[in-house]
């Protein structure tokens, strides 16, 4: 009875500890846009957060430059490029129900810019004001998927 016993509580461990690990982490869709005041495009795949970037913002154009979407898990970052000589690196920190919060950092070669810690639901998309592009600026919209 205990020969099986042992084996049977050590893979019971090694199941909860998978799973919990499986839980930790999220599906995250990142969007860089780049805004301006150059003419009053409005790219049409950003119709869902034009309203609250805008209302943030006062650009009369955005157009969406690229769109990923990555798994974060828990203390793993992740980069993307978002301009020349800069990256965006998200980190999962936690999952709290059905949100979970990021490490934001916008790197330029390689030395933080930006460095800031946000809460993501879903629903919802953060925003966060980049740099200067060309005749206009990088921002990024964070949302759960």
């Amino acid at each position: 009875m205990r020969r099986i016993f042992i084996p049977f509580i050590f893979t019971l461990i090694l199941s909860v500890l998978s799973i919990s690990t499986a839980l930790a982490q999220v599906q995250t869709r990142i969007r860089i846009i780049e805004a301006s005041n150059v003419g009053s495009n409005i790219d049409s795949s950003l119709r869902d957060v034009t309203g609250q970037i805008s209302s943030l913002f006062s650009f009369s154009s955005y157009r969406l430059l690229k769109e990923e979407t990555v798994t974060l898990q828990k203390d793993q970052p992740v980069s993307i490029p978002v301009h020349p000589g800069r990256s965006l690196e998200l980190t999962l920190i936690k999952q709290r129900g059905e949100g979970a919060e990021v490490r934001v950092k916008i790197k330029r070669e390689g030395s933080d810019v930006l460095n800031t810690q946000v809460r993501l639901t879903p629903g919802r998309t953060v925003s966060i004001g980049g740099p200067k592009h060309r005749e206009g600026t990088i921002l990024i919209a964070l949302a759960l998927l």
